[in-house]
């Protein structure tokens, strides 16, 4: 059911010290459209097309909109120094649109609170993503061709009924990235490691990792959000208000 927490005893590694890289530096992986990964040694976006370097010196150019994600080929080694961390109920989390909700003092405050709580997605979670994506610019271009506040690839506008040029119009952007999110809620159950992982890595690579990926980007992504929402520690599933 949306919008209704699940609250679940989960068992979460985090790496506190130590990284290990187990691929080229330049090396990444392009998640596509229909679900296939391809690990790639260059990666240029030209216009509306990308090209990709391949491992064995060809390349190959196709449209951007066919790219779902980019991930940086940098893995993060397990069983190194972990902390394990069990159900933190005291940084519990509620994703949902909740009762005591708040327009963020944040640029474009007012648009994210209208449209999460026409969405029922917490609001404060949208400022945290948009900072983290993009610092709030609106006219944000990433490397990968990733685009505007809330950083969405051509392919995940299209998803939602947004052409690629008009992801710089910060409502249509706030309103395409807010419904991934709520996508995202709903499918893992209001679990936020899950749902960050994803909105960064792609539900691809959660399935294919049975959870947050090893990307030294996506965990470190996901530890940036939880500073910016004020937890030192992953925060548990919460139920409403």
């Amino acid at each position: 059911m949306k919008g209704v927490s699940i609250v679940r005893r989960t068992l979460v590694c985090w790496l506190v010290a130590g990284w290990c890289s187990l691929a080229p530096v330049g090396a990444e992986i392009v998640v596509l459209d229909n679900g296939r990964f391809m690990r790639v040694s260059e990666y240029e976006v030209r216009g509306d097309d990308v090209r990709l370097g391949l491992d064995n010196g060809g390349e190959l150019i196709m449209p951007l909109l066919r790219i779902d994600r980019v991930i940086a080929d940098e893995i993060q080694e397990l069983g190194v120094e972990l902390e394990t961390v069990e159900e933190v109920e005291t940084s519990a989390f509620y994703l949902g649109f909740g009762d005591d909700a708040e327009v963020p003092s944040t640029p474009f405050g007012e648009v994210i609170f209208t449209i999460a709580k026409r969405r029922n997605v917490s609001p404060r979670l949208v400022a945290a993503v948009i900072r983290a994506e993009s610092a709030f610019d609106p006219m944000a271009v990433s490397r990968k061709g990733a685009r505007g506040l809330m950083q969405l690839m051509p392919a995940t506008g299209k998803r939602f009924g947004v052409n690629p040029n008009d992801l710089f119009d910060a409502e249509i952007n706030i309103e395409a990235g807010i419904a991934y999110l709520e996508d995202l809620i709903e499918r893992y159950y209001d679990d936020l490691s899950l749902v960050l992982a994803a909105y960064n890595a792609g539900e691809g690579a959660v399935a294919k990792h049975n959870g947050v990926p090893p990307y030294r980007e996506t965990r470190e992504y996901i530890r940036r959000i939880y500073g910016y929402l004020g937890f030192d520690e992953p925060p548990a599933p919460a139920s409403g208000k």
